[in-house]
């Protein structure tokens, strides 16, 4: 599958359905964004089940200072509408390939309820 572009107006909703949705912030003057992109494009054709979205963080100034992101490339995963991984820079595809089977693999009823539990605790 081919990278998709998301924006203010697509994000939600792309990011808050079911399955797994990557998205990649990045920016045309970024280096390592445009050094990272191939590998990118190379893991979304391995796995056709997930959604690898590309976020223009230029473009979409609003949206980027929503998500805090401080610096690019950044990478976010969502899993059924829940950020399971966040983090800024680059990775080679392996590892890059190796994340997302990962995120396959998460028990998302245990997540939910670690989730539950840091927010009563953060209540108390």
């Amino acid at each position: 599958m081919a990278t998709i572009e998301v924006t203010e107006d697509t994000f939600e909703q792309t990011v808050t359905g079911e399955g797994i949705v990557l998205v990649d912030a990045w920016a045309s003057w970024c280096g390592p964004c445009r050094q990272f992109a191939p590998t990118y494009e190379k893991v979304s054709e391995t796995h056709s089940d997930a959604v690898f979205a590309k976020l223009d963080t230029e473009a979409n100034q609003s949206l980027t200072a929503a998500l805090e992101i401080q610096s690019i490339p950044t990478l976010m995963i969502f899993r059924d509408g829940i950020m399971v991984f966040r983090e800024a820079g680059t990775m080679p595809a392996p590892a890059l390939d190796d994340l997302v089977n990962q995120v396959k693999g998460l028990d998302m009823e245990d997540v939910r309820r670690q989730i539950a539990e840091q927010q009563g605790s953060a209540e108390a």
